[in-house]
């Protein structure tokens, strides 16, 4: 049975401004309060006096949870539990991050996530304290529901424009330039699209905890993203503008890494388009990295090491030179193939592993698990056979490039 004081509720209202809850919270508790939103914004923040701590003081010069401090909370898994848990967590102090002891609280809509309180509660905290921080989180709840029907307006006019600059809409700079600053973008300096598709359609939790580890990393700088089903859809300036190419492929390759092994699967494909200076190049850089997804699927392991459209080489053309070579039989290949039906042999397997290693004997008999002397012999043949000059680099690229169409025909 509940006692009046365990059924009284202090924040009632009715509260002007969020602030003002802030405060109430502060009041009812005896600690400073932040009220963030999902990302680790500072949607508002109680007065204090001179007793916090530096990432309390750093959060509120920044706007934003600094980065040092969201990296020790993933590390000591404090992230996770608050986005599994409806209950308040107590965060032991983490001094090499200037972070005090602290109580925090999910703020939540049913399943979705809409932010935290954080307490800076530095004495043992009671049963009845964590009790008001509970019924704190339901009263901020609303108030950020309220807030969040003019911020989703608001993303809406985000999307629809990163929409039209992917589709190719703008054909002015003028014009997409005025739009950007109506929506706080910043497009200069170079620009590229990067992709990271999934098997599934991306829920909400996972988009959260990419977004987190995008943030975290100082490799790029995270202009805007959307979601379509089961990619997420990123716009990205490098922050090392000297190397800013190799910057971005690296971006791509560790983060599928990270995510592949936090999430335990290995369908998670990542292409980067090319950067480009002009925001109306912005709808090339998104083909090109859809590009690179599509020879990823089509061509996994030959370039299974690749994630931006400049690495791809040849494979940027490979649909254009099918095309244009759908229908034309390459004799050489044709004579191994027949070759191959007779003796029930490999040589066509063969010639493919020693081109596709740049003619390197020895890496090549490495895949193929054979000795370098039987690789040799095999090659003697391969030219017998097609009446072939392996030592003709022409008739090698164009041997190469057929057998890729190849592996489209099939």
């Amino acid at each position: 049975m509940n006692t009046d004081r365990e059924s009284h509720n202090p924040f009632q209202g009715p509260f002007r401004t969020l602030e003002d809850l802030a405060d109430c919270i502060r009041e009812n508790l005896g600690c400073p309060v932040t009220i963030e939103d999902s990302d680790h914004r500072i949607l508002a923040y109680s007065s204090h006096d001179e007793n916090v701590d530096p990432a309390r003081i750093a959060t509120i010069m920044k706007r934003k949870v600094p980065e040092e401090v969201i990296k020790s909370l993933w590390k000591k898994g404090v992230i996770p539990q608050l986005f599994e848990s409806d209950d308040p967590v107590i965060i032991p102090a983490i001094p090499e991050v200037g972070l005090g002891q602290r109580v925090a609280i999910s703020v939540r809509k049913n399943e979705e996530l809409l932010g935290f309180i954080w307490a800076q509660l530095n004495w043992e905290v009671t049963q009845e304290e964590l009790a008001l921080l509970k019924k704190a989180a339901k009263v901020v709840k609303n108030q950020i529901l309220k807030l969040d029907i003019k911020k989703r307006q608001s993303e809406e006019g985000h999307r629809e424009f990163f929409w039209k600059l992917l589709t190719g809409h703008y054909t002015k700079e003028e014009d997409l330039q005025k739009q950007a600053s109506m929506y706080q973008l910043k497009l200069t300096g170079e620009m590229a699209i990067v992709i990271f598709e999934f098997r599934d359609e991306i829920q909400q939790s996972l988009e959260r905890h990419m977004n987190y580890y995008i943030q975290a990393s100082h490799q790029i700088e995270l202009i805007y993203s959307t979601l379509d089903q089961n990619q997420l859809i990123l716009l990205v300036r490098p922050s090392d503008q000297h190397h800013s190419a190799d910057q971005l492929s690296h971006f791509v390759q560790i983060f599928v890494g990270k995510i592949s092994n936090r999430l335990g699967v290995d369908t998670l494909k990542g292409g980067a388009g090319t950067l480009y200076q002009s925001p109306l190049s912005i709808k090339d850089s998104y083909r090109e990295a859809l590009h690179v997804l599509s020879v990823k699927e089509r061509f996994k392991e030959e370039v299974k090491a690749i994630y931006s459209y400049q690495e791809l080489g040849i494979y940027q053309f490979i649909d254009l030179l099918y095309k244009e070579r759908q229908f034309v039989q390459n004799i050489y290949i044709e004579k191994l193939k027949h070759y191959d039906r007779l003796h029930h042999t490999q040589l066509l397997e063969t010639l493919e592993t020693y081109l596709q290693h740049d003619s390197n004997v020895k890496v090549a008999a490495q895949v193929l698990h054979v000795h370098t002397n039987t690789l040799n012999y095999r090659l003697r043949r391969i030219a017998d056979v097609a009446n072939l000059d392996l030592k003709d680099a022409n008739q090698k690229v164009t041997l190469f490039l057929d057998l890729k169409i190849e592996q489209l025909k099939s």
